[in-house]
């Protein structure tokens, strides 16, 4: 029986988090989820359970509601790096969840790494 998309995607977004978790405990987690519409990424600190900061095209200061482009994705990206800077936060592990790391997933990580987050 084949494996449906949604089952691989599943898949592929453990073994992503689970191989992370054991590299880089302690560290906190840039985690990042794409929809159709939107792209949206959280600073979370996994010892504590606290969201330390987070960004999206929900935001409608941002600009770019309802749009999941690589433009979005890159202003999301330099958006986090400034927020996490105001939270005391230097270096984080990027999380792509099952997402593949390309394109839009790849743009917010560079933008993050220009805005000076260390991932």
């Amino acid at each position: 029986m084949a494996n449906s998309k949604r089952t691989l995607f599943l898949k592929r977004r453990l073994r992503v988090r689970n191989k992370l978790r054991r590299v880089n405990a302690g560290r906190l987690r840039l985690s990042v989820h794409r929809s159709n519409k939107n792209i949206s990424v959280q600073l979370i600190d996994d010892v504590r359970g606290v969201t330390m900061a987070s960004a999206s095209t929900l935001e409608k200061d941002l600009g770019f509601v309802g749009k999941n482009n690589i433009e979005a994705a890159t202003k999301v990206g330099a958006v986090i790096a400034e927020r996490a800077k105001k939270a005391g936060v230097e270096e984080a592990y990027f999380d792509r969840g099952g997402f593949l790391f390309h394109g839009k997933v790849k743009a917010l990580a560079d933008a993050a790494r220009e805005g000076g987050l260390k991932i």
